[in-house]
């Protein structure tokens, strides 16, 4: 059970089409097991057919949208939107295959190992990078000098945050300073959209700053 989520001004990007490529793939992707979110992003979508149907005798009042989510985050009855899903082919699979295991990965630092994906969104200005951590292993302190939007796609990580289990959502800014410690007894790996390279803020480790892109 997914625990943590995408905000709503984030499903609402999603639903108007707004969202680069790697952004929608993570919200694709938590949608996938998240029928609460779904449920949200179905209401945005039938909200948004509505105006552009009536799009010329639509007056649009500035409190209009927080009206809107503060509908959508109210909403209790889920019943109707799990009903009504089809199975989806995951958007993962298409785009890294069956296992994440096997892929080629490179080990970074201590029990970090990293697969740079970027090429496989040309035209895209961000990093898109999975990441795999060890079980039981620490990721290095650090913070962001960015933003840094991550997916868990296997296993679970614990921060200052609390616990991130598979396909919890997490955005992570300047100000937030952590080091992710991998939980249970398999691997973690995550996919993350960074606007620029994290800062190592550790002792030692923040002697390879400069040498990191």
């Amino acid at each position: 059970m997914t625990r943590h989520h995408p905000d709503s001004l984030t499903l609402m990007e999603y639903s108007a089409g707004n969202l680069t490529e790697p952004h929608a793939l993570c919200i694709r992707l938590h949608l996938d097991q998240c029928p609460h979110c779904r449920g949200r992003v179905d209401t945005l979508d039938s909200l948004g057919a509505v105006m552009m149907e009536h799009q010329p005798k639509v007056s649009v009042s500035e409190d209009m949208f927080d009206n809107i989510l503060s509908r959508i985050d109210s909403e209790e009855d889920e019943g109707r939107a799990i009903a009504a899903i089809e199975p989806r082919v995951s958007a993962l699979r298409k785009l890294l295959g069956d296992d994440l295991n096997s892929l080629p990965w490179k080990r970074q630092l201590g029990d970090v190992s990293v697969l740079d994906i970027s090429e496989r969104f040309p035209g895209q200005h961000e990093q898109v990078v999975l990441q795999k951590l060890a079980a039981g292993g620490k990721a290095p302190a650090h913070t962001h000098r960015g933003e840094e939007t991550t997916i868990v796609l296997q296993g679970a990580f614990a921060d200052h945050k609390g616990v991130f289990n598979q396909w919890d959502f997490v955005v992570l800014n300047e100000q937030d300073e952590h080091r992710p410690i991998a939980v249970g007894c398999e691997d973690c790996i995550t996919l993350s959209i960074l606007s620029a390279p994290v800062k190592l803020t550790g002792t030692f480790t923040r002697l390879l700053n400069p040498f990191i892109r």
